[in-house]
C-alpha cells in the first residue's frame, strides 16, 4: 500500500483579494504535493477559504454587500488564481459549506461534553485584523496589535463560552518535547514552546456581538469566533464527523503548512482542541517567514509606497510566466526565515536558471541533434561521466523535498543542468563530425533533460511537459514515478527530438 501524504495551506481571508503573499504558500504546497505525487504516496491536497468572521462582515458592508455575496465572489477569484498558477489541489474548501457547519458543531460539542468549555465573561483587548484577542502585555505601547502595530485593538467585553486551554498546558508540551520534528523549523518550535512556558490563559471561543459566523448548537444567539470555526477545516475535509473511518486513515499523516504570524493557532490552541476531543494533534507544522518588499520595480506606485499586499499573482505571471512566478518563489525564498521580495531578483532567477541555463540547454542539445543527428536523439552511455552526478542531484533533491526545503531542492537538480551544459563546452559536439562521439555525448544530454524533467516537474510543470515533449518522450514527467524513473538510462534513443522557439526568452534587464 503507498503511503499517504495530506498537505493543507492556511485558508484564506475572503475579505480581500489573492495577492502574491497568498501564492507563496500555495505553491510550495503545491509542489510538494507534486513531488509526494511522483513517489507515489496517496495524495490529499487542501486549501481553501475563510469566510467567517467580524473582519469579513466588516469589509463586506463597507462594500455595500452581503457577507455571503462577497465570500462567493472572492472565493471565486482564489480558485481563478490558483488555476492561473496550476495549483493540484484536490478539494478547496469553504467555511460557509454546511460540511464545514457539521464539523465545527460536532467536534466543538465533543469538547463541551468533556468538560473543557465552559461559560465565562471577558474583557480584553482584540484585534480585528488578526481576529484575535491579547494579553495587556503583549501590546505595543499598550495600545497598538503587536502584528500589525498601528493599528490600536479594540476593547471587547461579553459573556462567552470559553475553551480551558490551560488545562492542556502539560499535555502541549509533552507533545511538542515528544516529538521533536513536529514543529519546524526548529526556531518556530523553540517559540511555540516559550509561550507554552509562560503559562497558557483560557481563551474565549464564541460571541454574541455578530451572527456571521457557525452557530453554536447549545447556545442560541452564540457563534463561533471564527478562528475555532476555521482551524476545524483541516478535519472537515477528510471527513470528520461523517466518515470516521476516512479521517483516522488521513488525519495521521497532515503536514499544515502556515506563515509565522498564525503560529499560536496552529501550534497552541489547535493541537489543544484536538487533544480536548479526544484526538491527535497534528504530525507536522512547517511555519514559514514573511515576504518583505523590496526593489525599485514594484516599491512604488502612483499613490505612493506599494505593498506586497497590492501585488495580484497575474501581474508577475504577465511578465515571468507560471513557470517563471512558480520557480522565483520555490528556489529564491528559503522556507523558514523572512525573505525579501523584489522584481529585480525575479529577472535575474529567471534569466540564470531559466534562460540561461535550462532553456539553453535544451535549445543547444536540440539543436546539435538536428545538424549531427538528422534529428533523432541518440541513447545515453552506461557509463557516461554524468550518470554519477545524476545519481547525487537524485538523492540530494529528495532529501530536501521531504524537508520541505523547495529551494535546496531545486539548487540540487540544477546542479545537473550547470555540470551538463559545462560538459557539453569541454566536447563541444557542435564542432564534431557525425558518429559515435557525437552521438556519445548528445545521448547523455538527452538523458539528463529527462531526468531534469521529472525531477523539477513539480516547480515548473508546464515546461518540463514541453521538453519532455520535445525530446521525443510520451506521457508527461510528472507521470513517471521516483526513484525509478531518475535512475540513469531511461531514455531510449531513435525518438524524434524537435527545436521550438525559446522555453524561457531572455527578459531584458
Amino acid at each position: 500500500m503507498p503511503d499517504r501524504f495530506y498537505v493543507t495551506t492556511p485558508i484564506y481571508y475572503v475579505n480581500d483579494a489573492p495577492h502574491i503573499g497568498h501564492a507563496f504558500t500555495t505553491v510550495i504546497a503545491d509542489a510538494v504535493a507534486r513531488w509526494h505525487r511522483l513517489l507515489g504516496d496517496d495524495t490529499y491536497f487542501l486549501t481553501g477559504t475563510d469566510e467567517h468572521g467580524l473582519k469579513v462582515a466588516q469589509s463586506a458592508e463597507a462594500a455595500g454587500v452581503s457577507p455571503q455575496e462577497q465570500a462567493d465572489r472572492n472565493a471565486a477569484r482564489f480558485r481563478e488564481a490558483w488555476d492561473l498558477l496550476g495549483i493540484s489541489y484536490d478539494d478547496f474548501i469553504r467555511t460557509t459549506e454546511p460540511r464545514h457547519h457539521a464539523a465545527v458543531q460536532a467536534l466543538l460539542s465533543r469538547i463541551k461534553d468533556n468538560g473543557d468549555i465552559e461559560l465565562d465573561t471577558y474583557e480584553g483587548p482584540y484585534c480585528v485584523s488578526c481576529e484575535a484577542y491579547y494579553q495587556e502585555g503583549e501590546l505595543v505601547d499598550g495600545e497598538f496589535c503587536p502584528i500589525h502595530k498601528s493599528k490600536p485593538v479594540t476593547r471587547l467585553k461579553e459573556e462567552n463560552w470559553f475553551f480551558r486551554l490551560s488545562r492542556y498546558q502539560q499535555r502541549l508540551l509533552e507533545w511538542i518535547e515528544g516529538n521533536p520534528d513536529v514543529i519546524q523549523p526548529e526556531g518556530k518550535r523553540n517559540e511555540v514552546l516559550g509561550f507554552i512556558r509562560q503559562g497558557l490563559d483560557d481563551v474565549s471561543i464564541t460571541r454574541t456581538s455578530l451572527s456571521w459566523g457557525v452557530p453554536v448548537p447549545w447556545a442560541p444567539g452564540h457563534v463561533f469566533y471564527v478562528w475555532y470555526d476555521a482551524l476545524i477545516n483541516y478535519a472537515t475535509a477528510i471527513g470528520l464527523g461523517v466518515d470516521e473511518e476516512r479521517f483516522a486513515s488521513w488525519w495521521p499523516h497532515v503536514h499544515h503548512l502556515i506563515g509565522k504570524e498564525i503560529i499560536r493557532f496552529h501550534c497552541v490552541y489547535w493541537p489543544a482542541m484536538l487533544l480536548a476531543a479526544g484526538l491527535e494533534p497534528p504530525h507536522h507544522v512547517h511555519v514559514h517567514g514573511w515576504l518583505l518588499l523590496g526593489g525599485e520595480k514594484l516599491s512604488k506606485s502612483e499613490s505612493g509606497a506599494a505593498k506586497l499586499t497590492d501585488i495580484a499573482p497575474a501581474r508577475l505571471v504577465d511578465d515571468f510566466g507560471v513557470d517563471g512566478f512558480r520557480y522565483h518563489f520555490l528556489r529564491d525564498v528559503p522556507f523558514g526565515p523572512d525573505s525579501d521580495f523584489t522584481y529585480e531578483r525575479v529577472v535575474d532567477r529567471y534569466n540564470a536558471d531559466l534562460a540561461n541555463n535550462l532553456g539553453n540547454l535544451l535549445s543547444r542539445v536540440a539543436t546539435v541533434v538536428a545538424k549531427k543527428c538528422d534529428g533523432i536523439g541518440p541513447a545515453p552511455r552506461p557509463d557516461s561521466p554524468l550518470a554519477a552526478v545524476a545519481a547525487e542531484v537524485h538523492d540530494a533533491t529528495a532529501r530536501a523535498w521531504a524537508d520541505f526545503q523547495p529551494s535546496l531542492a531545486l539548487e540540487a537538480t540544477w546542479r545537473l543542468v550547470r555540470e551538463t551544459n559545462a560538459f557539453l563546452e569541454e566536447n563541444e559536439p557542435w564542432k564534431a563530425e557525425p558518429g559515435p562521439a557525437v552521438d556519445a555525448v548528445l545521448g547523455d544530454a538527452l538523458e539528463v533533460l529527462r531526468i531534469v524533467s521529472i525531477l523539477a516537474s513539480p516547480a515548473i510543470p508546464t515546461a518540463t511537459a514541453e521538453i519532455w515533449r520535445r525530446i521525443g518522450l510520451t506521457g508527461r514527467p510528472d507521470e513517471q514515478h521516483l526513484p525509478a524513473a531518475a535512475a540513469w538510462g531511461g531514455y531510449p534513443g531513435g525518438l524524434e527530438v524537435v527545436k521550438g522557439a525559446p522555453l524561457f526568452p531572455r527578459i531584458a534587464t
